[in-house]
Order: structure tokens, then sequence, then C-alpha cells
């Protein structure tokens, strides 16, 4: 870590991407994020089922478009702290010439940031250190890793509910696709407040009142919004677990949790 590194470093306070590495299982994390996490699961004790959940459908996601669909670009945008099966292995074990690019704008994120660029000698796996409500900046410097004239799988996974005001995130999600061609992907996935809507909506009252980036529940028809114009992937906008789950899934694997996700292609 750089001196510049350390400067950017708060400690004291959580951070979304260090208390969800924290549910599933990482390492990279601080005792605030673990404190806020252990508080945050004693309201809502599935979000570890939650953060397990949405792991396994980027994979199963992430694995149909590099082995099915014929994608080789992926662009990830709010990725967190590197944990296990990340877009880029699960992309490059289906087709090792793909190239993914990670954006966060995290400062420990971007320490560890190498643990993220170690892809296949075939592909490629890059980082910009960006924020989400910077749509433009984010295009531009995709431009110079990824051929936006060839169709990209756009990935936002738990990132959008950290925009407070839904038309705002609508416009980030169009800005994105729109710099992207025909026969693109965006896969996606949030939180929800629809089957333990009270419970969760406690425990992010909890979080939003202990860490300076706040998240917000919204309803599947919200969700939906973003996946406006696309042609959106059977079996359509579900709990995670119900996009088309392994045959082997065990049945709490099955069981369904407020995190809806889904996959649309642009036409």
């Amino acid at each position: 870590m750089t001196d510049s590194d350390a400067a950017k470093l708060d400690t004291s306070v959580p951070h979304s991407a260090r208390v969800w590495n924290y549910w599933l299982g990482g390492k990279d994390n601080y005792q605030v994020d673990r404190q806020v996490g252990d508080d945050f699961a004693n309201l809502y004790p599935d979000i570890t089922v939650v953060a397990r959940q949405s792991r396994a459908f980027l994979k199963r996601a992430v694995t149909h478009l590099a082995a099915d669909a014929g994608i080789r670009q992926f662009l990830d945008v709010g990725t967190g702290m590197p944990t296990a099966e990340n877009t880029h292995q699960v992309a490059q074990a289906a087709a090792p010439a793909s190239r993914i690019v990670y954006v966060d704008n995290d400062p420990l994120v971007l320490v560890h940031a190498r643990a993220l660029l170690t892809g296949t000698p075939e592909g490629a796996t890059e980082y910009i250190d960006a924020s989400l409500h910077e749509p433009d900046k984010i295009i531009a410097a995709a431009r110079n890793i990824l051929n936006l004239d060839e169709p990209v799988g756009l990935i936002l996974m738990n990132i959008l509910g950290h925009v407070p005001n839904l038309d705002e995130a609508v416009t980030i999600v169009r800005t994105l696709l729109g710099a992207l061609p025909s026969g693109s992907y965006l896969v996606t996935a949030d939180g929800t407040n629809v089957l333990d809507g009270p419970a969760f909506e406690e425990a992010i009252g909890v979080w939003n009142a202990n860490a300076p980036l706040s998240y917000h529940l919204r309803h599947p028809d919200q969700l939906a919004r973003y996946l406006e114009g696309l042609e959106v992937l059977e079996p359509g906008l579900v709990p995670c677990a119900q996009w088309r789950p392994s045959p082997d899934a065990e049945p709490d694997e099955l069981r369904p949790v407020d995190e809806f996700g889904a996959v649309g292609r642009k036409p």
C-alpha cells in the first residue's frame, strides 16, 4: 500500500464493499465493518443468504453470457472486494480470452486490485478507479481497454441501491447501456422489500445510520425500470435463487429472499 492509498483509507467507518466481503466470509474487512455487519445480521439474519445467493446468481449469469451467448467483454461496475469466483474468474473459466474491466472507487478495493488483475494470459483483467455517479467517465476509461463496437456484459450488482434517487439510478443505467452496442447484456440484482420487508428495512436503517453511503431497498417493479427496452431472459426478474438454479442446488440455496436479479439483452 502506498502512502497515498493509506491516506485515503478510513477504517473508523464501515464501508459497503468491506461489510459485503465480511458477509461472504472474506477477510478483507475491519472491526467496524464486522460490528455493523453483525448488528445488521441480528436484525436480518438472511443477509448472509442474500450475499451467497447474489454471488451464485452472478456466477450463473456470467457463465451463461460467456459460455452460451458468446460475450467476451465484461464491464463490472461496483465490483467491491475480491472474493471467490469473481467475474473475471467465471468468464475466463468459460472463455479464456474474455476481457474484464472492474470499476470501483473504494481505496481498499484499489489496494487489493492486484488480486483482481490476475487473469488468463489469453484475456485481460483491468481496474478503473471511478464512481458510479460518473458513467461518462467510466465509459471513456473502458474504451481504452474494451472494444465498444462489440457486445459487452454490463454487471451492476448491489450497487444501484446506493443511489438514493431512482430516476438517477435509471439514468446511470441508460447512460452506460447507451454506449454499448446491440447484443450487449445487463446483469443486475439489488435488495428488495417484498418478502421480509419490515426486518430488512429495519436492518437497512441501522446501516444507513452508521455508514456514509446509504442503501435503499426497492420494489421489484422499481428494479424493472432498469430493464426497460431490453429483451429480458427467462425467467425474468425473480429472486436470485430462482434465476436458472443449478439442478443439484440445496433447498436453502433455492429459498427466495429479498434479492431480485435479472439478465437483459440490448436489441
